[in-house]
């Protein structure tokens, strides 16, 4: 691919929109990373954080390599590349709109798409058999972990292609020489577009190592037996991969994009769909109409610097030029014990050499994005903004975002956003005390609609820590200046997310105040009602209750880790999800099985917070450390010295009350973090077992004691 690349002119507000962490749109934003596009906002919708390179996938189901060894991580490839990252699956597509939908999200606004979503598994055989598709690659090696057998296992692999020989290797060096493995060839030959040659070497290559190949055999039905052929036969089974090559997914029929007719779309020699100009495809989705190949990881790859040149060119005004893909490539088949086979083509080749070649290829591949840029945010040039009530979002953007969110006001509301007026107001519920709290912060993810919803779970924690329902909540909005439709969106994709959490918890979104300034940040005051006789306060511990912690800590240091690269997909993953798990029940089976006092662990770490409890209660408690819950990533991230700007102020908090060094998680600020409530002993067990039951990861991390406030860290093993 040559590099003589136009000088791009600022976008000017354009969105790109990638679909699928496929391996065209990482070199994209590696590309992107190292020579941005000013003024281009690109956005990621990913199915996968971390995924799996195709070209070690063999090698990780045969346990050469570990998953952190062939991934991709996706958020910090994200950040470098100054994209916003969306952790969701697309699901159809307006192309008169120029939207995108997906599972979870709200439609997403493009001005240019490209989707790389790679293919999915053809077609299962009828049966209720053991038979695993390989597609979606991602989570092969956890399918397949989960569905081996215990003891010598019946292996087979269907499909006699290079990706269906490799893992038949994968499998003998995984499972041992005791098992029995099968390669299910539906054609006469093996690796059937490489020529005789290459099926006559690799059949040769599988016997070698006990490898028993099936030619012409194809598979009608499975079933607790086995695998059912076509003939009548029957080979006894334990577990089969399904390898039969790509299928397109389906939803791209409903599309209106042009198809071709496996239902790939349809590109030409600039990747741009033949139908939809501002549309392109690469990787397996794509069909290459003019210079056709098969679904290959080689031509994926290559196609990366292809994109990078057709989306400089157009937003340079400038017509993209043609992607002529090689004729032939390399390919190169392990056999997971030293040795591959390599394959140009009618050239064939076999043994250690090639192995090393593969391995130089493949990890080099991978290193690549390991070394990346830390990107700022992009910025829009903008002149002078004013202050005060000048600095405000605009009345079109405010009311357009809003009228998307359908909202609509309960009988409690007498006057909210139905009827908008100068404030909102309230009918308190008979009998009951209004409860309120205010959160905000700046947005530490790039997806608005789930930084919404976590927004809104936080600010709902304090209400529901002291035995309130939610009633109202007003918003408290800031968005950089931008582009009207951008800010829209964001707008839009914020209150979402949050309106989503709000209602679930019995809460309406009745108003609130938006702002220009330097961050995107968000934050909620919250009106709910409680029962005054059964609030639940700090200060009603009581000598001989539990401590109950209703969630593993380290959010705050995961994000931390987040924000400097250093914090892998699954640690951030498993963070978000904790951060969105609803508090309302939770605290209402606290308050149930008998809470003596609660309040909700957030900015001040569990050390902080325990600590007002133990002030206000007059008595100390006795921990153990070792009983606390901490989120994957935690301790690793700790170890490496990460921690959040609030841990310094969490430990000078505490002065005073501290016996002991305090671990360094149990300062770490969370956010949407658990409840911490005691508890007296008798309601203990029901009470975990309740809360286990709404999902909750529930830990008795201590004891409250008589005495002056105080926190000793001598409890081991006594807290149950």
């Amino acid at each position: 691919m040559p590099r003589d690349l136009p000088e791009t002119p600022p976008a000017e507000g354009r969105e790109l929109l990638l679909v699928g962490g496929g391996h065209a749109h990482l070199g994209l934003l590696r590309a992107l990373a190292m020579r941005p596009i000013p003024g281009l906002r690109i956005t990621l919708v990913a199915e996968e954080l971390a995924p799996v390179y195709s070209g070690m996938l063999p090698g990780l189901v045969a346990g050469l390599y570990t998953p952190e060894e062939c991934e991709v991580d996706l958020p910090r490839l994200a950040t470098a590349a100054g994209a916003r990252l969306i952790h969701d699956r697309a699901t159809g597509l307006r192309p008169a709109a120029r939207r995108l939908l997906c599972v979870r999200h709200p439609a997403l606004r493009y001005d240019l798409l490209s989707i790389d979503i790679g293919s999915v598994a053809r077609p299962l055989p009828p049966g209720e058999g053991k038979l695993l598709p390989v597609r979606p690659i991602g989570s092969l090696e956890a399918r397949l972990a989960g569905a081996l057998p215990t003891g010598p296992v019946r292996a087979a692999v269907v499909g006699g292609g290079a990706a269906g020989v490799e893992l038949a290797f994968s499998l003998r060096h995984r499972l041992g020489p005791a098992a029995e493995v099968t390669v299910l060839s539906g054609g006469p030959h093996l690796l059937p577009g490489a020529g005789r040659l290459a099926g006559w070497v690799a059949g040769r290559e599988l016997a070698r190592r006990g490898i028993r190949v099936l030619a012409g055999a194809g598979l009608a039905r499975s079933g607790p037996e086995g695998l059912v052929l076509e003939d009548g036969r029957v080979l006894p089974c334990d577990l089969a991969l399904w390898a039969t090559g790509a299928a397109a997914p389906t939803w791209l029929r409903e599309t209106g994009l042009a198809l071709d007719p496996a239902g790939f779309i349809a590109v030409d020699a600039t990747l741009r769909s033949t139908s939809h100009r501002e549309v392109f495809a690469a990787g397996d989705v794509a069909a290459m109409l003019e210079t056709p190949r098969e679904k290959a990881g080689v031509y994926a790859v290559r196609q990366g610097p292809a994109l990078e040149a057709a989306v400089r060119r157009l937003l340079a005004g400038q017509a993209p030029r043609p992607f002529r893909p090689q004729r032939r490539a390399l390919a190169l088949i392990g056999t997971a014990d030293g040795a591959a086979i390599a394959l140009w083509g009618p050239l064939v080749l076999a043994g250690r050499l090639a192995w090393r070649l593969k391995q130089w290829i493949d990890r080099r591949w991978i290193a690549r994005f390991t070394s990346l840029p830390a990107m700022p945010p992009m910025a829009m040039p903008a002149p002078m903004r004013c202050a005060g009530c000048g600095g405000k979002l605009a009345a079109p953007v405010l009311s357009a975002a809003l009228r998307r969110l359908g909202l609509a006001d309960a009988p409690d509301v007498l006057v909210g956003l139905d009827a908008p007026d100068d404030a909102t107001v309230l009918r308190p519920p008979p009998g009951q005390v209004l409860v309120q709290s205010v959160d905000q912060f700046r947005a530490f993810l790039t997806d608005l609609h789930l930084f919404g919803r976590i927004a809104a779970n936080h600010a709902l924690g304090d209400i529901h820590a002291m035995g309130g329902q939610p009633l109202a909540a007003l918003a408290l909005v800031t968005l950089p200046h931008g582009p009207a439709p951008w800010l829209e969106e964001d707008l839009h994709a914020m209150l979402r997310g949050a309106q989503e959490v709000l209602e679930a918890a019995g809460a309406r979104l009745v108003g609130g105040h938006s702002a220009e300034g330097a961050e995107t940040a968000l934050g909620f005051a919250v009106t709910g009602a409680a029962d005054p006789a059964r609030l639940l306060r700090k200060g009603g511990l009581r000598p001989g209750d539990r401590l109950v912690l209703t969630k593993p800590l380290g959010t705050g240091v995961i994000l931390a880790a987040a924000m400097r690269g250093a914090a892998r997909a699954a640690w951030l993953e498993a963070a978000i999800v904790a951060m969105q798990q609803p508090g309302g029940p939770i605290a209402a089976a606290l308050a149930a099985h008998g809470a003596t006092a609660c309040t909700d662990v957030t900015g001040f770490g569990l050390l902080g917070h325990l600590g007002e409890m133990l002030r206000a209660s007059r008595c100390g408690a006795r921990l153990d450390a070792g009983a606390v819950p901490l989120l994957p990533g935690v301790q690793e991230a700790l170890a490496g010295g990460i921690r959040s700007t609030l841990h310094e102020g969490n430990l000078a908090g505490i002065a005073g009350l501290l016996e002991g060094e305090a671990p360094p998680a149990l300062l770490d600020p969370q956010t949407a973090g658990g409840f911490l409530a005691g508890l007296p002993a008798a309601s203990l067990g029901p009470c975990l077992d309740a809360l286990r039951g709404l999902g909750a990861e529930p830990a008795v991390i201590g004891e409250v004691v008589a005495g002056p406030p105080g926190i000793r860290f001598d409890l081991a093993g006594r807290t149950g």
